[in-house]
């Protein structure tokens, strides 16, 4: 049994409960994910058996009221789990199929190996007549080979002896079922059923998705042992072709005091895959060379430990173990693997079919976490943007504008993949979707190149790919910037934040806003790094540059113009979300909280009322208020001043104070930004969003959300938050700065990075000190910056450094 603080587990069986512990309890390794679905059980309204590649979509057509509606998603592939057993004793008739919804099931729990990357479960049945059948059952993914998985099950008879029988199972005939609001829409992504044997006992199945034609095979193979210490000889099963699945079953002898084991070992390929003649053969030919369990069991606890090698973070007590959970998710589904593969940051992990598995800007969560601990991860991640650049530029080219405008939802190609309709379950009612203006998502993009070329001192890829992109992405900012004459400054219209609650001003005919505070300021950044980056590029590499992306060199002064001349709104003191938001209605939070209670979905309840969210005050998460979360407070305030605005300490507080009485936190993003947020600002309220950032999925706090996928950006900005946000870390100059921002119930932890060439650099913090160890080798020093200060830690070296007094 794992350390109580590396395990998650499950007490008892709650039928209600259960879709969203098969989210939390899903295994992956960065290529595929299963969700933690009982093997004995279907798809329904209890369950949900949904096993997911990485970048694996397709494209369907619905009807939606009389209009077609074509939508990407992230397929649900065949089901390899099913195993179904039920008893045989001897002299009497077959007992029922056993699964946890029978009611023979008297005893459950499960739970998750967070250190060795397993899921368990031990259930007890027992009939009318008093036999027990006990199950105890061990699943993984393989971290070290990523086509692998395998389920080994023991049962033990007490009471009775006979025959257990036992069909294993490949089923083909699954659909994207698993988020109500989508069942209207087509569902139906897979086609070509094959199935077949091969030598021994193993069986396959491939099919093809119905639009992409990405071709995907599995093959199984199913063992049984029985008899004292398993010496009773092994069970080949016998294999039944369907149309559509296969099956195997095996008769086995069980009697007390004697265990019967059944192995199941599964190989996963699709077409997308590098390297293969065929996704069959390789399937078949992988569960072939896969060795017996327990080697399998031990080669993958081996690859989880050199994960968590490179991933340290300790944080005492409860919220530490929520931590390790955000972590191993993350890990699961950005592992090493995926920097040998083409995909995204899907927002909901390989856990569930929500946001159809598409990719938002949760790379801006993600990536600070990863920059220092798998680089070459968060490299893979910015290539598949990159890779998607000219798509981007299309995308601007069709809307008027050059450069690359990078689409709010992204899947395999990069084209706009946003839903032209969304459903309101409160109104029952479809209603246009605007989210695709939500153009500061490139800004997230070239952020993310330029932080990860910071962490990592790597300029080959600032001044190749990362150039190029942050490039494009700063000219389509400066074609979109409009001279007002009458405020002298530039504007940027016709856009969402990342409130995403206001798509259009009240009674207006046409979607987007004018100025939102996020937008322009993210873009004045890019255009500044934009010029920056061109400065220091050499001569040859940026002349080169901008004849590969069609630019005018002349455009650097328009960039440097607009960077310091784009127009922030105010109003009463504080900074406006958008121009106009000032002028809205306030809302009556408290009544609207007397009456409904929940209120994270404002707009569902005004939209179903009649009203619109469109006219209040009202944000459903951090705003104006991400700008403290992705800068620091000396950053934010340069920002202004180049902007050529002031904004000092008491500003910002009025600010921050403004947004958070007018946010409903409809988004797992929201609690988490305004935990780092008011770390700096408001400690007191600061925990209180703590809390809820880690409580957020594995309490289901969004209502019914995290059954549908883990919020994968809401996870590891958990982690950021303790990593960046409350040491203040930021790496500029070659050195790492840190202005701690701590809160009393996060004050001690440790966290090992790696820092340029150095390899686990330990940062140890306690309420009144620091201690950061660099280890031996020949590399040079490591500087920090702390309270003014700059110290220099020699490689085989640690030093304790005093805290300012008012951290």
């Amino acid at each position: 049994m794992a350390r109580p603080d590396w395990t998650w587990a499950y007490e008892g069986y709650e039928p209600a409960k259960e879709r969203l512990r098969e989210a939390l309890c899903t295994l992956g390794n960065g290529y595929f994910a299963t969700r933690g679905a009982a093997p004995e059980t279907h798809a329904g309204e209890s369950h949900y058996p949904g096993t997911y590649v990485a970048g694996c979509y397709n494209r369907l057509v619905s009807d939606v009221q009389g209009r077609d509606v074509e939508n990407e998603d992230l397929v649900n592939l065949p089901n390899w789990l099913p195993l179904r057993y039920r008893l045989r004793p001897a002299d009497t008739s077959p007992g029922p199929w056993l699964h946890p919804d029978h009611p023979s099931l008297v005893e459950h729990r499960q739970w998750l190996d967070l250190r060795g990357g397993t899921l368990s479960r031990r259930s007890v049945y027992e009939d009318a007549f008093g036999r027990r059948l006990t199950v105890e059952q061990d699943r993984l993914v393989h971290m070290g080979d990523p086509h692998l998985a395998a389920l080994h099950t023991v049962f033990t008879a007490e009471g009775w002896s006979g025959e257990l029988e036992v069909v294993a199972a490949l089923d083909g005939d699954v659909r994207n079922r698993g988020v109500p609001r989508y069942r209207d829409l087509a569902d139906r992504h897979l086609t070509a059923w094959e199935t077949g044997t091969e030598h021994g006992s193993t069986v396959w199945l491939r099919c093809r998705t119905v639009e992409s034609d990405i071709g995907i095979a599995l093959a199984a193979r199913t063992v049984a042992a029985c008899g004292p210490g398993q010496n009773g000889g092994e069970h080949r099963a016998a294999p039944e072709l369907l149309a559509r699945g296969t099956r195997q079953t095996l008769l086995l002898p069980i009697a007390p005091g004697s265990p019967t084991v059944v192995d199941k070992t599964v190989a996963l390929y699709t077409s997308r895959d590098p390297a293969i003649g065929s996704p069959l053969r390789a399937a078949v030919s992988a569960v072939g060379r896969a060795p017996a369990y327990p080697p399998l069991l031990a080669s993958h606890h081996s690859a989880w430990s050199d994960l968590w090698q490179q991933a340290r973070l300790e944080v005492p007590g409860e919220p530490g173990r929520i931590l390790r959970l955000h972590l191993f998710h993350v890990l699961q589904t950005l592992s090493p693997h995926t920097a040998e593969l083409d995909v995204g940051v899907p927002a909901r992990g390989l856990h569930g079919e929500a946001y159809r598995g598409h990719v938002f800007w949760d790379e801006l969560f993600v990536l600070p976490f990863l920059n220092l601990h798998l680089p070459e991860v968060s490299r893979a991640l910015l290539d598949y943007r990159h890779r998607r650049l000219p798509a981007a530029c299309r995308a601007a080219r069709a809307a008027g504008r050059v450069g690359a405008m990078f689409p709010w939802q992204s899947a395999d190609e990069g084209r706009e993949e946003t839903q032209q309709l969304h459903l309101n379950p409160n109104s029952g009612r479809w209603l246009p979707d605007h989210s695709h203006l939500q153009h500061h998502v490139g800004s997230a993009v070239a952020y993310n190149v330029w932080q990860y070329c910071q962490a990592t001192g790597d300029t080959d890829y600032l001044y190749g790919n990362g150039a190029e992109t942050l490039l494009q992405v700063a000219r389509f900012w400066a074609d979109s910037a409009e001279w007002d004459e009458s405020l002298e400054r530039y504007r940027i219209r016709g856009v969402m934040g990342p409130d995403e609650y206001h798509d259009a001003y009240p009674d207006a005919e046409r979607p987007g806003l004018d100025d939102n505070t996020y937008t322009n300021v993210m873009a004045a950044w890019v255009l500044a790094r934009a010029g920056d980056l061109c400065r220091d590029l050499p001569e040859n590499r940026c002349r080169q540059l901008f004849e590969q992306v069609g630019a005018d060199p002349a455009e650097r002064e328009r960039w440097e113009d607009i960077s310091r001349r784009l127009h922030v709104p105010w109003h009463r003191g504080v900074i406006s979300q958008f121009a106009g938001y000032g002028e809205l209605a306030e809302l009556d939070w408290d009544g609207y909280r007397a009456r409904y209670g929940d209120i994270r979905r404002l707009d569902r309840i005004l939209e179903a009322e009649g009203d619109t969210v469109n006219r209040y005050q009202a944000s459903k998460q951090a705003d104006v208020l991400m700008l403290g979360y992705i800068f620091s407070p000396r950053e934010l305030a340069s920002l202004f001043q180049g902007l050529g605005y002031e904004l000092d300490d008491a500003t910002w507080r009025d600010t921050v104070d403004y947004y958070a009485a007018r946010t409903s936190h409809g988004s797992t993003l929201s609690s988490l930004v305004h935990a780092l947020v008011l770390a700096r600002v408001n400690r007191d309220d600061a925990w209180r969003h703590c809390e809820e950032a880690l409580t957020g999925d594995v309490a289901d706090l969004q209502g019914g959300t995290t059954e549908e996928g883990i919020h994968l950006g809401a996870m590891a900005g958990t982690l950021d938050l303790v990593q960046r946000g409350l040491t203040g870390l930021e790496i500029r100059d070659d050195a790492l700065w840190l202005s701690p921002a701590l809160v009393p119930q996060l004050s001690k932890f440790r966290v090992r990075l790696r820092f340029r060439r150095h390899w686990d650099v330990d940062l140890r913090l306690r309420t009144e000190r620091l201690r950061i160890a660099v280890p031996d080798s020949g590399r040079p020093a490591v500087r920090v910056r702390l309270d003014g200060q700059t110290y220099v830690v020699e490689p085989g070296t640690s030093r304790w450094l005093e805290l300012p007094d008012e951290v």
